[in-house]
């Protein structure tokens, strides 16, 4: 009888463990084109070396001088772009989405 109650117990624990666990969240990718105030390789090379300070979940980086444009790519479970342009800030460079920018 207790190896019944304890195979009970552990069947029981073993499904509340399970079910429990679920799925993983899936990751959402999030591609934003930010217009920014850059104008010089200082400014890139500030960005470059400082991808962390934009957040959590940077997965790419890609900065377009000439049209002073910075690509980010990152989870959007674990950041957004207000988020990333608060981190461009701490780097003192001013930035928005680009789609915000066009609609002005």
């Amino acid at each position: 009888m207790k190896k019944f109650v304890l195979f009970c117990l552990a069947l029981a624990m073993g499904v509340g463990v399970c079910a429990a666990a679920g799925k993983p969240a899936a990751k959402k990718i999030v591609t934003t084109v930010f217009v920014t105030d850059i104008d010089c390789d200082h400014c890139v090379k500030k960005i470059m070396n400082n991808v962390p300070s934009l957040g959590k979940g940077i997965k790419d980086v890609k900065v377009d001088l000439p049209k002073k444009e910075v690509t980010v790519v990152y989870d959007g479970t674990k950041n957004d772009d207000a988020n990333i342009v608060k981190g461009f800030a701490s780097l003192k460079v001013k930035a928005e989405p680009k789609k915000a920018a066009a609609e002005k």
